[in-house]
């Protein structure tokens, strides 16, 4: 792949008029709204649901998943990384009608306002600090790392974009600030109608160039994505040369011993990060808490729950195109990247007294088997030689389970040295299909990076939004300055969006250490989205549970996450559930033993007309029919198999 990336005129004037057109309208809309915190923080309550739905899709999805999940698909995971956004639509209909009507009938600004009403002021400080810490050091500064390393390495070298990754990071992560500081919540939503729209219409672009692509190339030249693809012929289309080449990337089911995403995951642990993400994050909740009615709200989310189930078409599709159309330029990009990595390998391999051993990534083995034998091997007599056991592995370690046992028994061997060979850059895989399938000079190069930008300053904006809130609302108002104006409270926002938005600039640089950002963020997320959910459900169906059961579960929760992720071997998903039911055992355990004389009452403290929709009741059953439609569709009974 070549270093730079030419855009035509063209191209730049649709990306600097769609960056103009946004930050426009987020200022335009920002008129009159500082007049109050209601109107700032929350857009007056007044959204309606078109604006709410399409900003909950623009809110949550940025680079990250543009990059991250289309990267996940290029690699062996597949569409069965689209359970985020699957189960998401499910999630989202559940919280329309379980949580919602909670939230709206208290009138609070924010989530941690919830538990004030719930357990008391000590729960809610201790969940405003732990939101706070998730909002800006692993939210904020993700996306703003994610955005400003995708931003960068589509400019290298370019004569007018080429910025650094540092320069990228601070112009998208001020671009965000401005608008927002300016208008508060009303400015977010209207931006990201722009911003919603455009992110999915350059996803479904690029999906079509990727087919079409497909469709053209012989068979020959493409690269299947699954062990056991399918015979098809040249003349074929490319949606029946993507199925035949990949079966098994296109089934939603893993097996047990995977560590991203296991089946046991879709049962339990999936489901935690995805109540708390949709029912509970601040930057996210804040949107339907800005609701004109109930009614409005609940509209919304199912809208955004129906996009939900076209995101995977649009982003995870493409990903799986990206192996098949170019997986000789993912080896080589990844040669380029980790060339420390391949270094190593080609040093010490077959030299077992080197005391060196290699993990290999799982598409990498099935495409190179005589290589890939030669590595099991060569860790094989690594192992022999530091005296561990080896006799119930030899002549078949090539087995996925064996092959995980062998690295675990090695990991453990003090003196040795790990080197990762994945053979393929995957999350480089959005990139080349924007460089290489992208005309230039049609304006679409210019119109897909465009919306890319628009989906990364959406989602810092929601982010900075939601902080400011939480800080001014729940830190500011409460303990730093009690009699605050209203005036004093829109500027206290102001000025937290400007101080946030500087940390995030200066922190995100440094994220590269933690190699896959969007993993990154769903794991570190488990220190509290299963304790907080915990909290949150307890305090809905068990009404005698005293105070301190919030901070006992907000406490416990992070202890126990960090014991299963260091002293165990469980993927991240699977030991979020311990903990939430964890969690959610002791707090029972100390409702009974002491429980409240009389159960808490949820007063009415809103002017909402909080009267229920039929029609969105009868629309979100009909996505969670769609999305079980879909999960039996790409099954091993279905297209996969």
């Amino acid at each position: 792949m070549p270093d730079t990336f030419s855009l035509s005129t063209f191209d730049i004037s649709i990306f600097i008029v769609f960056i103009v057109a946004v930050i426009s309208v987020g200022l335009i809309k920002s008129r009159g709204e500082g007049k109050d915190s209601e109107s700032y923080f929350l857009a007056g309550r007044g959204l309606k649901w078109w604006l709410i739905g399409v900003s909950l899709i623009a809110a949550n999805i940025s680079s990250e998943q543009f990059v991250g999940m289309s990267g996940s698909a290029a690699d062996y995971m597949g569409l069965a990384i689209s359970s985020y956004e699957w189960m998401a639509a499910i999630t989202l209909v559940v919280v329309a009608f379980a949580f919602l009507p909670y939230f709206l009938k208290t009138g609070i600004f924010t989530m941690p306002q919830f538990l004030d009403h719930r357990y008391g002021h000590a729960t809610r400080a201790l969940m405003a600090f732990m939101t706070m810490v998730l909002l800006i050091f692993v939210s904020l500064t993700g996306v703003i790392y994610a955005g400003g390393l995708t931003m960068s390495e589509l400019f290298a070298g370019h004569a007018f974009l080429g910025f650094s990754l540092t320069t990228w990071c601070w112009i998208i992560g001020m671009m965000a600030a401005v608008y927002i500081a300016a208008g508060g919540l009303n400015a977010s939503a209207w931006a990201d109608l722009i911003q919603g729209i455009a992110l999915i219409l350059g996803g479904a672009v690029i999906a079509y160039f990727a087919l079409t692509k497909m469709g053209a190339t012989p068979v020959a030249e493409l690269t299947a994505g699954s062990a056991n693809p399918k015979d098809v012929a040249d003349t074929a289309s490319g949606m029946a040369k993507l199925v035949a080449l990949n079966p098994d990337k296109l089934s939603m089911i893993l097996p047990r011993e995977d560590k991203n995403i296991p089946w046991t995951a879709l049962l339990i642990g999936l489901w935690i990060p995805n109540f708390y993400y949709w029912g509970l994050n601040q930057y996210i909740t804040q949107r339907v808490l800005g609701s004109a009615s109930l009614r409005q709200g609940q509209k919304g989310i199912v809208f955004a729950a129906a996009m939900k189930l076209v995101i995977p078409f649009v982003i995870v599709i493409p990903g799986v195109l990206a192996f098949n159309l170019f997986s000789k330029d993912l080896a080589d990009i990844d040669r380029r990247k980790n060339a420390a990595e391949w270094t190593a390998y080609e040093t010490h391999l077959g030299k077992p007294e080197s005391k060196v051993y290699f993990e290999v990534g799982h598409q990498w083995t099935r495409l190179n088997a005589d290589q890939a034998a030669a590595v099991q091997a060569h860790n094989l007599a690594v192992l022999a030689a530091a005296g561990g056991k080896v006799d119930d592995l030899t002549g078949h370690a090539l087995s996925g389970s064996d092959r995980a046992e062998l690295l675990a028994r090695l990991d453990k061997v003090q003196g040795l040295e790990k080197h990762s060979i994945q053979g393929y850059k995957y999350d480089a895989a959005l990139n080349l299909l924007i460089k290489k399938l992208l005309p230039e000079g049609s304006g679409w190069r210019g119109f897909v990076i465009a919306a890319l930008l628009g989906a990364i300053v959406s989602s810092l904006a929601a982010i900075l939004n939601a902080a400011s809130t939480i800080y001014t609302m729940d830190v500011y108002q409460r303990y730093i300055s009690p009699n605050a104006t209203q005036a004093g409270l829109v500027k206290s926002g102001r000025i937290a969006v400007g101080v946030f938005a500087v940390i995030g600039c200066l922190l995100a640089p440094n994220l590269d250490k933690f190699g896959s950002i969007f993993k990154y963020i769903q794991q570190f997320q488990g220190y509290a989205s299963p304790g907080i959910l915990a909290v949150f459900v307890f305090g809905i169906m068990n009404r005698r549970g005293p105070g301190i059961c919030g901070v006992v579960g907000l406490v416990l929760n992070p202890i126990l996450y960090f014991c299963l992720d260091q002293y165990t071997d469980i993927a991240f998903l699977d030991a979020m559930a311990v903990c939430f039911f964890t969690v959610l055992a002791v707090m029972w355990g100390i409702a009974l033993a002491k429980p409240l004389p009389q159960p808490v009452e949820f007063k009415v403290n809103s002017r909402l007309d909080l009267t229920a929709s039929s029609g969105a009741k009868v629309a979100g059953i009909a996505v969670v029919i769609a999305t079980l439609v879909l999960y039996v569709i790409f099954s091993p009974l279905g297209i996969a198999g």
